[in-house]
């Protein structure tokens, strides 16, 4: 039996909220939502008292997983890696299939982010690179290879 119904999002604690949410729409995603959180149900589930966290929540246009970017108000983040390795334990990458992705790394490179190693090719069905983002979040794109033309 599985317990599980459907993916539902990845959550991402940030510092900065205006920062991280424009990097991801600039790769394409649209803000969902955007609010504060707190109370006993925040504190219950996080297993921390007084907490309020403000949450934007982003997906791709046509919907499917999405991203929760979270800003702690209270208490304070903690400190991460500016810039972890990829073979850092924890949550390695979010990965997002695109159209483009010359354009897409362009365009966030316009911004200042640059990539982690260079785009590869993977057995002729995909292109690949990993963007490192604000605050160190690594997101990996991915292009299937139209092997049509």
């Amino acid at each position: 039996m599985s317990f599980v119904q459907r993916f539902d999002h990845v959550g991402i604690t940030v510092a900065d909220l205006d920062v991280a949410a424009d990097f991801f729409v600039a790769l394409g995603l649209v803000v969902e939502g955007r609010t504060f959180v707190e109370g006993e149900f925040l504190d219950t589930v996080i297993g921390m008292s007084g907490a309020r966290v403000e949450i934007v929540v982003l997906r791709a246009p046509d919907g499917g997983t999405g991203v929760e970017l979270s800003r702690f108000v209270q208490p304070d983040h903690l400190p991460g890696d500016p810039a972890p390795a990829e073979n850092a334990l924890g949550l390695r990458n979010v990965t997002f299939q695109v159209r483009d992705l010359d354009a897409a790394v362009e365009r966030v490179a316009a911004d200042g982010y640059g990539t982690v190693g260079d785009v590869g090719e993977y057995e002729g069905e995909w292109r690949m690179v990993h963007l490192r983002g604000p605050e160190g979040i690594i997101v990996s794109l991915a292009e299937r290879i139209d092997r049509a033309g």
